[in-house]
């Protein structure tokens, strides 16, 4: 990558890590506090050339902010760096969440879907379903009006942020009772009749940069309608392994998190024993764990663009209300 390139990134990625948008002389700032020295006059020129490529937009006197093209500019010029980018934030969100399980207080990782209100409201039907079939993890969600902010995603003048609960919140809960996660992989699992069958596709997360179930909701190979109206259809879900000795806990949390409207657990498996032919390591049982994204993938099935994120961020538990509530809420965005 060449030296333009490289100071065209930067300038994107002080953009991302901003709370609001910025001027070229606070970008120029920015930059020359961090060894990478760039005028004003230089910033403006590269601001010239972003906003023409769509990658960031004006906001008046205030300055720029960066667009979601640009956000993607940005992932995809890292692959490299970051391959295997994905379990390291998995491991870094287990442990910064800290939500206590008995007092229902503290944060949880979330995933976070941007969309315009009246489209949302067009699906909102349709996302229950999903819900209430138990395709969704737990029972919560999440709404954010335009300029909040979850992680380094801010909710933009006309869309809706739309939360739904990440299924590393059950790792980061288990760690808080000594229970380690070995997150192996995310895929598609097949279901007949509402039952699970096997997993038809599988991205491990060691090899990955992006989330297994974004990928497959890009690509059109979710089957969300089918499972909420026949019960056979094709969801996200991921494939977890944990120590033998910790089963009966996990059982026991597993519990106690549906309760909270958290619970996420499809099946869990025995010790040393395949669970649906996915074979499991000496002295572990393996676990199936439902897709944190389901609910909203039926957007895209059904011809609504919207722009999701997992891993998005960390926010308070309180945040988080029941999905039935979710028709009213949006309506009075929409």
């Amino acid at each position: 990558m060449d030296k333009k390139d490289e100071r065209r990134l930067a300038v994107l990625n002080v953009l991302r890590s901003s709370d609001g948008p910025l001027s070229s002389a606070e970008i120029s700032e920015v930059l020359s506090a961090v060894g990478q020295r760039a005028s004003e006059r230089t910033v403006r020129l590269y601001l010239k050339q972003l906003d023409e490529e769509g990658l960031t937009r004006s906001v008046g006197r205030r300055g720029r902010r960066i667009t979601e093209s640009g956000l993607s500019e940005l992932d995809a010029a890292r692959i490299i760096e970051r391959v295997g980018f994905l379990s390291a934030k998995i491991d870094r969100m287990t442990y910064l969440m800290d939500f206590d399980l008995t007092n229902r207080s503290g944060t949880v990782v979330v995933n976070m879907t941007l969309v315009e209100p009246g489209e949302l409201s067009q699906r909102v039907d349709m996302i229950c379903r999903v819900y209430e079939e138990g395709y969704a993890l737990g029972r919560l969600v999440g709404l954010f009006e335009p300029g909040e902010r979850v992680g380094h995603i801010a909710v933009p003048q006309g869309m809706v942020g739309m939360g739904t609960v990440c299924s590393i919140t059950l790792n980061g809960v288990l760690l808080k009772y000594g229970v380690p996660t070995y997150s192996r992989f995310g895929g598609l699992l097949e279901l007949r009749d509402r039952k699970p069958t096997r997993f038809v596709e599988i991205i491990t997360y060691e090899g990955t940069s992006i989330d297994p179930l974004e990928v497959f909701i890009r690509s059109g190979m979710t089957d969300y309608v089918g499972a909420v109206k026949t019960g056979s259809g094709r969801i996200g879900a991921s494939f977890r392994e944990f120590p033998a000795e910790s089963r009966n806990l996990v059982e026991e949390l597993a519990h106690r998190l549906e309760k909270v409207g958290l619970g996420g657990f499809v099946k869990i498996g025995l010790t040393g024993q395949p669970l649906l032919e996915i074979p499991v390591g000496e002295g572990r049982f393996g676990a199936i764990v439902i897709g944190g994204l389901n609910p909203v993938s039926i957007l895209e099935e059904t011809g609504i663009r919207a722009y999701s994120r997992a891993l998005a961020g960390l926010i308070d538990y309180s945040r988080l209300f029941p999905y039935e509530e979710l028709g009213d809420r949006v309506r009075l965005l929409a």
